[in-house]
């Protein structure tokens, strides 16, 4: 797909959000078309495997997982500590204070990287700032943190690092084909308190 054709599948669907987006619950300082486009080429809202890796194994409890994908879906396997916020429940009322808040970092994630940025578009229309996308989703984080591919011998040293990372990562959150058969328990839901943040610096030594 080309570069134009990106952006235009992104205006299409940026406008059907906004377009079925309740009016009574629109912010008065959500943003424009223009600038929405404008954080999506900047991608501030994206989160790699490798930064989500490094923060859960150093037990950083700035960050809440939301997967957004069904029940049923989060039942069979989800990440540890994550809460199930369905796609089609976002804009209930009980999520408000979950997506509106300023105490953890919302990190959206689904098999793959779509609904979870249809995610984002909404709670950034809505005026909440604090909600990120995890790259490429779980289809993403199985291929690269929980099976690595191992890098050929002229690969630079930072692609090197980057391997020896993700293999022990690998190892602390357990093979691929174990890791998809755990089914973490459900995690009981405290609701936040409104406060502000600035989004998280990438750890040093991540990629």
């Amino acid at each position: 797909m080309t570069s134009l054709m990106k952006i235009t599948s992104i205006f299409i669907g940026l406008g059907i959000i906004i377009a079925f987006l309740p009016e009574n619950t629109m912010k008065p300082y959500k943003l424009t078309a223009n600038e929405m486009l404008a954080e999506i080429q900047y991608r501030s809202e994206i989160i790699t495997p490798d930064e989500l890796a490094d923060w859960i194994i150093n037990k950083d409890p700035a960050i809440q997982l939301i997967d957004i994908r069904t029940p049923k879906e989060y039942d069979e396997f989800h990440l540890d500590n994550a809460i199930n916020i369905p796609l089609n429940q976002l804009l209930n009322k009980e999520w408000v204070d979950f997506l509106d808040q300023g105490i953890k970092m919302n990190i959206f994630y689904s098999n793959g990287s779509t609904f979870s940025h249809d995610a984002w578009m909404i709670a950034r229309q809505l005026g909440y700032e604090n909600n990120y996308v995890l790259q490429g989703g779980l289809n993403y984080w199985t291929e690269t943190i929980l099976n690595p591919a191992s890098p050929s011998q002229i690969n630079a040293d930072d692609e090197i690092a980057k391997y020896n990372f993700r293999k022990g990562a690998s190892q602390y959150f357990g093979s691929g084909d174990n890791n998809s058969e755990k089914k973490p328990s459900k995690t009981k839901i405290n609701k936040p308190k409104i406060k502000r943040k600035k989004k998280k610096k990438v750890p040093n030594g991540s990629c």
